[in-house]
């Protein structure tokens, strides 16, 4: 048997998982078209109130409204606001949950600590954080931090405590060095867990970037969300909602690209494909 006939199995698999992806797309637009034109069937006949459930149609005409009245600016607040929160926040679990998972010792003394804060819900943080940092952007850069550390800390740990024992047996017996060893062997194959982490890590980052606006902020999606609870405008609301599903998403793909760049050494079953 020789190479070319080898390579044809693998070149029909390949061929077929394109086929298998080009569909892909639409079929992850028929659930949210289902839903919209329900919602738009609904309100345009009466049966459910518009005032309390926009039609779908409305609420696109309300984000043009709000693009010439601000918006771009309440995007770009919340953006930042997660994109600074989630670094920290991502940075310090990385930082953290190797340690603990390198050291006995430092997983002793600082993971039962951390275990204990992982379980505090969110808007708990939120007055201690006013009454120490005021109503400024510190206390909502430092909120998202808060819900971005513990799911990326998790990835983590788990991801360097699974590593299999034999392959820093075979580093070690390479020589490799205490850096070597975590750069060419520990992190390479903990970056799966640690990826999840991250994806998680950045999701809960939104979530906690709404909870903090919707406190104290005069700008940022949150803010929207708050401003059209009071002024009884569920466009508002809704139109808020959407954009932070699409950031969200778009987010989440972009760390998916990512997963897949540093992740495409291994020979995996992915039954999700490329969403």
């Amino acid at each position: 048997m020789n190479s070319r006939s080898l390579a044809l199995p693998a070149a029909a698999a390949a061929a077929a998982r394109r086929r298998l992806a080009l569909p892909r797309l639409p079929l992850g637009l028929l659930l949210p078209a289902f839903v919209l034109g329900l919602a738009e069937l609904l309100v345009r006949t009466g049966a459910v109130p518009a005032n309390l459930l926009p039609a779908p149609s409305q609420v696109i005409e309300t984000i043009g409204w709000l693009s010439t009245h601000g918006l771009g600016g309440h995007v770009l607040s919340s953006s930042l606001r997660v994109l600074v929160g989630f670094a920290a926040g991502a940075a310090l679990g990385v930082l953290l949950g190797a340690a603990v998972a390198l050291s006995r010792v430092t997983c002793a003394i600082v993971d039962p600590t951390l275990q204990a804060l992982r379980a505090i819900p969110s808007l708990a943080w939120v007055p201690l954080l006013l009454l120490w940092f005021g109503i400024d952007e510190t206390p909502k850069i430092v909120l998202i931090a808060i819900g971005a550390f513990f799911p990326v800390y998790m990835g983590a740990l788990s991801g360097i405590g699974g590593v299999d024992r034999k392959l820093v047996e075979v580093g070690r017996l390479y020589r490799l060095g205490p850096v070597a060893l975590v750069r060419r062997v520990l992190l390479p194959a903990a970056l799966p867990s640690l990826m999840t982490g991250l994806r998680n890590g950045l999701g809960l980052a939104w979530m906690f970037m709404v909870a903090a606006e919707l406190i104290a902020a005069s700008r940022g999606l949150g803010y929207l969300l708050s401003d059209g609870r009071e002024t009884s405008r569920a466009d508002i609301v809704l139109a808020a909602i959407v954009l932070l599903a699409m950031l969200g998403k778009a987010s989440d793909t972009g760390m998916r690209y990512l997963e897949r760049r540093w992740l495409d050494w291994r020979d995996s079953f992915d039954a999700q494909g490329s969403r």
